[in-house]
């Protein structure tokens, strides 16, 4: 007999991002009657969200189109945008960028801090009658006759050895007929998911991005609401995707940030450190002059655009927003799409309520027939483009693809490794030789961690599984030299008695949840599982 307390629900919504939001808010929207909870791990919503961010409102117009009038955190209109190669010492600026480059122009959007606009959606939602739980992780899947029927919660007071401490609590089931996966990027349990229905059979690998954040305060003369600033080129070598971004908002704010493709192939590579360093650059240095940095934070997207999307349904419920890889990775943005198809989820469950049908199949028919289909089918070769060409052809790929083809080819460009395939041994690749922190500008990881406000139980168990750590001695050390310990951009792996016997140190309490040891372990021998709930980073207004 299980010592968990169940509670029934028609809907059940797995994270608390712009895709959940939207999907809870249709619901109730289109099916008034229907009880909707929805649990977010983070210990408020917006405490896990980590993005540049610039919003197209195509799909908040849609769903809640008097968004002004209810005074929504979107108050920064892009007003001037550039687009700069760099090399260097150099930034080469794209010229006519809204005929160059179409995919990026943002004529008509809006830079905000994504978390102030999600914990306004989720007032919206609790408006509309849905019930909210933050501080409540999805541990395990509630599988029954192959039909998933909800989620549970993880335990809490469940000490290092495995043992109930006295503040143990068990986890409670929710159960629903039918159960909405928002998870984000590599969720957990849509991992689990995937596998256990074979949910990407017949597609291309998932690629993936690490974006890794920092939110300044600068003076006020030095101010430039509006600004959108993009750069690619220097310091990623050809092979390696990525680029950085800067945009002024709110009051005298400044997101800034820098995203790393994880299929890279140079195991000495640092996305932490290539943020850093391209904060140097006479491009974006004196945009930090005078100014102090306030937070930092980082999180994987999944870049593969329309090849990598998985089937979107299974018994018992969907996969939407982030976690089914529905980024439009050349326009650098996900949050319309993803809201998107929360509502369209939403309103194929609604009919699936009242017809009593088994499944909601109708939500892929939904994409399909909408503009998000439409719009991820006409970006679908760019990112290939630059993972097949390098980033210089891969650029003049994505103008001729845009310009001429108007992404209408005839053809369809393939991944064909995923990003855990990529790296190449330690002594096959140059070290890279990166500046140390001035600690005006630059900074290591541990100060950055501390501005994330992340904190994990110190006795609780470690969330960060390897399978088998003899292999992460004799592939990990021996033939990569322990990539974890580059990659991670908050400081969790260290190698450890590297001139004896080297074992890896696990700082699990520093985790940020970007989840890119879970994508680019060589061996897939690192599983990202759920910490108790409410771990991880608290990340303040203005993320």
């Amino acid at each position: 007999m299980s010592e968990r307390e169940a509670m029934e629900f028609d809907v059940v919504i797995v994270g608390g991002g712009p895709a959940g939001l939207a999907a809870a808010i249709r619901m109730r929207q289109v099916a008034p009657e229907a009880t909707v909870c929805l649990i977010e791990k983070g210990s408020e919503i917006g405490a896990h969200i980590v993005s540049g961010a610039v919003i197209e409102p195509r799909a908040l117009d849609e769903l809640l189109p008097d968004w002004r009038e209810r005074n929504a955190p979107i108050t920064t209109p892009v007003t001037q945008e550039e687009m700069y190669f760099l090399t260097e010492k150099k930034g080469y600026r794209i010229p006519a960028l809204e005929r160059v480059m179409p995919h990026i122009a943002n004529h008509g959007n809006y830079i905000v801090s994504l978390g102030e606009v999600c914990r306004w959606l989720a007032a919206q939602a609790e408006e509309m009658g849905v019930e909210i739980y933050p501080g409540f992780a999805g541990a395990e899947l509630l599988i029954e006759r192959n039909r998933v029927v909800g989620v549970a919660t993880g335990d809490m007071g469940i000490g290092r050895d495995g043992e109930k401490g006295p503040n143990y609590q068990p986890g409670m089931e929710l159960r629903a007929k039918y159960t909405l996966f928002a998870e984000g990027c590599r969720g957990s349990l849509s991992k689990q998911l995937m596998e256990h229905y074979n949910l990407r059979k017949g597609v291309d690998p998932q690629t993936y991005g690490l974006g890794v954040k920092e939110v300044w305060e600068i003076p006020a003369e030095n101010h430039r609401p509006g600004l959108v600033v993009h750069s690619f080129g220097w310091p990623l070598d050809d092979r390696t995707y990525g680029g950085a971004w800067l945009y002024h908002f709110g009051e005298n704010l400044v997101s800034y940030g820098f995203v790393t493709g994880l299929d890279y192939e140079n195991t000495w590579l640092s996305p932490f450190e290539e943020m850093q360093r391209t904060k140097l650059h006479p491009i974006f240095r004196p945009h930090f002059e005078g100014g102090r940095r306030l937070i930092y934070g980082a999180r994987a997207l999944s870049e593969g655009g329309l090849q990598s999307i998985p089937r979107l349904t299974f018994p018992g419920g969907a996969l939407i927003g982030d976690t089914a890889g529905f980024l439009n990775t050349p326009k650098i943005k996900g949050t319309h799409t993803a809201m998107k198809s929360g509502t369209l989820a939403a309103e194929a469950v609604a009919e699936a309520l009242t017809t009593e049908r088994v499944e909601p199949a109708s939500y892929t028919d939904r994409v399909r027939n909408s503009w998000v289909f439409e719009e991820l089918h006409s970006a679908r070769n760019v990112r290939p483009a630059f993972a097949r060409w390098g980033s210089k052809l891969g650029a003049l790929y994505s103008g001729f693809d845009a310009m001429v083809l108007r992404g209408k080819a005839p053809w369809t460009l393939h991944f064909k490794h995923a990003d855990n395939e990529t790296l190449r041994p330690a002594e096959l690749c140059k070290p890279i030789d990166y500046p140390k922190p001035d600690g005006k500008v630059t900074f290591d990881r541990l100060s950055s961690v501390f501005l994330s406000n992340t904190n994990h139980e110190e006795d609780q168990p470690v969330h960060l599984k390897v399978r088998n750590m003899a292999l992460w001695k004799t592939v990990n050390w021996d033939v990569f030299r322990a990539p974890e310990s580059r990659y991670c951009p908050a400081g969790v792996y260290e190698a450890a008695d590297v001139e004896t016997e080297a074992r890896l140190v696990i700082n699990s309490q520093n985790c940020v949840h970007c989840k890119t040891c879970d994508i680019k372990d060589p061996t897939q021998n690192i599983d990202w599982v759920t910490p108790e709930g409410a771990g991880g980073p608290n990340y303040p207004a203005g993320m």
